[in-house]
């Protein structure tokens, strides 16, 4: 029996493998496409002006959140209505693979335009297709293991990150200077990386391990049964919607997370988006480095999941989100801090001697160890923000639930990524353009401390 006096459907251990899966197949696209590989190679290399490349790739991610932010809560309404998810997980899948197969062909020297409404699709297309699948883990696993399979799955998916950014960085990804990848072998099929081939061929292969990877799910993992006929469910889903917000006005500690993680969440999302690139404007980093510094976070992400799912349990979600939140705060001020020669905004002079070798300055060391913090912390704040919804739902009101969910992580997103681009336009400083990160991280946390948990206990 569930805390909402549901009894979800049992799922056998292929059932609840695949449904974790959906995050293995699902991550690749986060980490090598949008933070670490294609993403800085769009505002290093794809543009002779890093500036209004790294602007247009901010503006991107915005109007990816203002669409993700106005139509998930009624996607999610939908999906309870029509009952079944796995088809509409497999129409945006359909649109993802598409768009990340049309990066191949972003040439350095193209518009800018095509590729970032490229990005746009698959954005889109990937955040419809996790609110279909997050709405399905409730009925998976009793109340008290929703913690602890939401945290592996989210694991799972660094691990499946980090092993394509290896995979990328070793045998496809060749320094421009040399020609030869991070173990000294030419890339392999020929890969050029003066024409970005390197940083291009990351759009199709995460679409490829996308496509195969989330057969499993659909294979082996139960779904709710089929509901009302697709026009019916949208009439109903939209009076569904109309009722639910209504709904937050009484259920208040629901609406408080929500807010509190709409919060929060704009300061990860702009982590995840803005990161690498940041690192490239600053340090000159190029795909090899880049790649090498996503591995190390992904490997510390892993082990920070596997750590919160048993916190998770034992000590509940709102512990495991404080903390983490704790400890990006941290990591964003050190990183605003840290510039070529000092840290701690000049109060640490460091040397500006280069050895030579990967991330060979002591400023670029400095940055690696803050982002060891982020690693430790981006996965959990994420996973056991999405079951501690999952223990504050019904299961029939998960799918419109998870929707609005979606839209407390983006709806204010694009306020993150535009705070970053209009203070970067003004200033002409990246540095206070990433500082913006911490309003929102710090307002997340200070709402979030005053929430119940789970949050409808209010």
């Amino acid at each position: 029996m569930s805390e909402t006096g549901e009894v979800p459907a049992k799922a056998g251990r292929r059932g609840i493998w695949g449904w974790m899966l959906f995050d293995w197949a699902a991550q690749p696209f986060f980490t090598v496409v949008t933070t670490f590989v294609f993403g800085p190679y769009f505002v290093s290399r794809m543009s002779s002006d890093p500036v209004s490349a790294q602007a247009a790739w901010s503006n991107m991610a915005t109007v990816s959140s203002l669409v993700i932010a106005l139509l998930s809560p009624v996607l999610g309404s939908i999906a309870d209505q029509s009952g079944a998810r796995k088809p509409w997980i497999g129409v945006f899948a359909a649109v993802k693979v598409t768009c990340l197969c049309t990066l191949w062909l972003a040439v350095p020297g193209s518009p800018l335009m095509w590729p970032a409404l490229a990005m746009i699709g698959a954005s889109i297309a990937a955040e419809f297709s996790i609110v279909f699948n997050d709405s399905m883990m409730s009925r998976l696993v009793p109340q008290r293991d929703v913690g602890r399979i939401s945290n592996l799955a989210w694991g799972l998916g660094y691990l499946g990150g980090m092993l394509v950014l290896i995979a990328v960085v070793t045998l496809l990804a060749a320094s421009p200077d040399t020609g030869r990848t991070l173990i000294g072998i030419p890339p392999l099929f020929g890969l050029d990386p003066q024409q970005g081939e390197d940083a291009r061929i990351t759009g199709p292969i995460s679409a490829m391990w996308y496509l195969i990877f989330i057969l499993p799910m659909f294979l082996f993992t139960p779904d709710a049964a089929k509901g009302l006929p697709f026009q019916a469910a949208v009439r109903s889903g939209l009076v569904e919607l109309k009722a639910t917000l209504r709904e937050l006005r009484e259920r208040k500690g629901i609406t408080r997370f929500l807010i509190a993680r709409m919060l929060y969440q704009d300061g990860v999302n702009g982590l995840l988006i803005l990161g690498g690139t940041f690192a490239a404007g600053m340090f000159g980093w190029a795909t090899i480095e880049l790649g090498i510094y996503g591995i190390i976070l992904n490997v510390i992400a892993i082990f920070g999941c596997v750590a919160a799912g048993w916190i998770d349990r034992i000590a509940g979600s709102k512990t495991v989100v404080i903390g983490s939140l704790l400890l990006l705060i941290a990591a964003t001020a050190g990183i605003v801090s840290t510039g070529p020669g000092y840290v701690f905004f000049g109060l640490m002079r460091l040397s500006t001697a280069d050895s030579g070798g990967l991330f060979g300055t002591a400023a670029e060391k400095a940055y690696i160890l803050f982002g060891l913090l982020i690693g430790i912390a981006f996965g959990p704040v994420q996973a056991s923000s999405r079951s501690y919804l999952a223990r504050s739902v019904s299961l029939s009101e998960a799918g419109r639930y998870f929707g609005i969910y979606a839209l407390s992580g983006r709806a204010t997103s694009f306020m993150a990524t535009l705070a970053f681009s209009l203070v970067t336009y003004a200033s002409g400083s990246a540095h206070l353009g990433m500082a913006t990160l911490m309003i929102f991280l710090i307002g997340g946390l200070a709402l979030l401390v005053a929430t119940p948990f789970p949050a409808n206990r209010e």
